[in-house]
């Protein structure tokens, strides 16, 4: 057995953000199943009515990715296949339901890695076959906003919602559920993949945002002058590739000169950089379209110093600031079920030719 067959068959650990209580359905109420796998997190969840989790189940890959740097496709793939029936079977039995009450499965199809798309989207369709169940298939970004709901229960569109991730940074307009009006995007690398190699290349090693956030406490975030990325004739959207290369050559020219240098200073000083730009931005966004309320998303949502920021830009700004719970900024299925709870009740249904779309778009 080789190194990542071993990585393969270490136990699946499970983590249920939903209370542990007993539920019955009632006439009215719809349960969904909802499916997550879009990159290196098994889960699965029951949502109804849109607004309340039943159980959210997640089968963490963490420990696995870290000893490499970084996700690997190809395990990220296996472990889900390893992960996803004991995860869907634990839902179900965490909300004390089974199949027959299920109303719908809603699962993602994209964006994400392909291969870890597929075994989510080959199981939902299995499932609603054999059980004879209506399938959804759910944007994950969609996904990504709707895990305010879960928690903000008066919360209802419309509003401008700063979407920041690993592999997304987007400010959006939620004019409706499941309508979405992007209307700033990053043009290079996503805040949350900016952080993971700066992280790399001041030795912090994966996944980079929460060790930065950490770091950062203890630097100054005014010790470096890092660059603040603009694109001509788009004020809303973002470039972090500059910084990053900043960041790269700032290490570099202190080896070069045999200077020590403060990674802790590094780490404020480049999150600072970065959580000016998504904040000044966002409120501009929200104040010229004459919103009120402000909305964040997505694993870069958990980011202490993007949440002060935020917090205190839009009070000064006469705003309202919405944004999830950690476990529910991260990849999850409850906010798959959510997003895809409303896209059931629309009427949108997908068929049996549901395929996993790796690059689909959000517009």
């Amino acid at each position: 057995m080789n190194d990542i067959d071993r990585e393969i068959e270490s136990d699946i650990k499970f983590f249920d953000a939903s209370e542990d209580t007993a539920y019955e359905k009632k006439e009215g109420d719809v349960y969904i199943l909802a499916i997550e796998s879009s990159c290196d997190e098994t889960a699965a969840a029951i949502v109804n009515n849109g607004r309340e989790v039943l159980s959210n189940i997640v089968a963490s890959q963490i420990d696995v990715h870290k000893i490499y740097g970084g996700v690997v496709p190809e395990i990220a793939s296996r472990k889900h296949i390893k992960s996803i029936n004991p995860v869907i079977e634990e839902a179900l039995l965490s909300a004390h339901t089974s199949f027959d009450d299920i109303d719908a499965i809603c699962v993602t199809y994209g964006p994400g890695l392909v291969g870890s798309l597929l075994v989510g989207v080959g199981e939902a369709k299995a499932i609603a076959y054999a059980k004879n169940k209506p399938l959804v298939g759910v944007h994950h970004i969609g996904g990504h906003i709707s895990a305010n709901y879960i928690e903000h229960k008066d919360l209802k569109p419309p509003f401008v919602c700063l979407v920041v991730s690993g592999g997304h940074t987007n400010i959006v307009e939620i004019k409706d559920y499941g309508e979405y009006r992007i209307i700033g995007r990053t043009r290079d690398d996503a805040a949350g993949e900016a952080f993971d190699k700066v992280a790399r290349t001041i030795g912090l090693g994966y996944p980079g945002g929460p060790k930065i956030d950490k770091l950062a406490r203890d630097g100054n975030k005014d010790a470096i002058k890092f660059p603040r990325g603009h694109v001509d004739g788009a004020e809303y959207d973002f470039s972090f590739s500059g910084i990053k290369s900043a960041v790269l050559n700032y290490v570099n020219g202190c080896n070069m000169k045999h200077e020590e240098y403060n990674k802790a200073d590094i780490a404020a000083s480049f999150q600072e950089a970065v959580v000016d730009v998504l904040v000044t931005r966002t409120v501009k966004a929200a104040k010229e379209l004459g919103y009120d309320k402000v909305v964040m998303a997505g694993g870069v949502a958990c980011n202490g110093a993007l949440r002060a920021g935020m917090d205190q830009a839009c009070k000064e700004a006469g705003l309202e600031l919405f944004y999830p719970s950690p476990v529910l900024c991260t990849d999850n299925a409850a906010m798959i079920g959510v997003a895809g709870y409303y896209e059931y009740m629309k009427g949108v249904r997908s068929d049996y030719t549901l395929n996993a779309v790796p690059n689909l778009k959000f517009e």
